[in-house]
């Protein structure tokens, strides 16, 4: 088992399915945890979980959540945001 933290960063507001409402633009931590497939001639891994803490970590807040959420989802919210910021220039 491995855990890898790392951060994505949305430009504009955003709303994937897990949450009540959309979510404030900035940097947010997410956290994967993946296990090693056995029984391969190398090592790979498989993606248990993904998840997003709010608030942002550029907000100051004493209370954070967190939230399982989709890959394929949080790509397509990415890729939006990236979208918006492309038009926006």
């Amino acid at each position: 088992m491995r855990t890898t933290e790392t951060s994505v960063t949305f430009r504009h507001p955003f709303l994937l399915s897990p949450f009540d409402g959309s979510q404030p633009a900035g940097r947010y931590r997410l956290v994967v945890d993946e296990e090693e497939i056995l029984g391969l001639s190398f090592i790979a891994y498989r993606r248990l979980t993904t998840i997003i803490q709010l608030p942002a970590l550029t907000e100051p807040s004493g209370t954070t959540q967190v939230f399982e959420i989709s890959p394929s989802e949080l790509a397509e919210a990415l890729a939006a945001d990236e979208a918006l910021a492309s038009a926006a220039t």
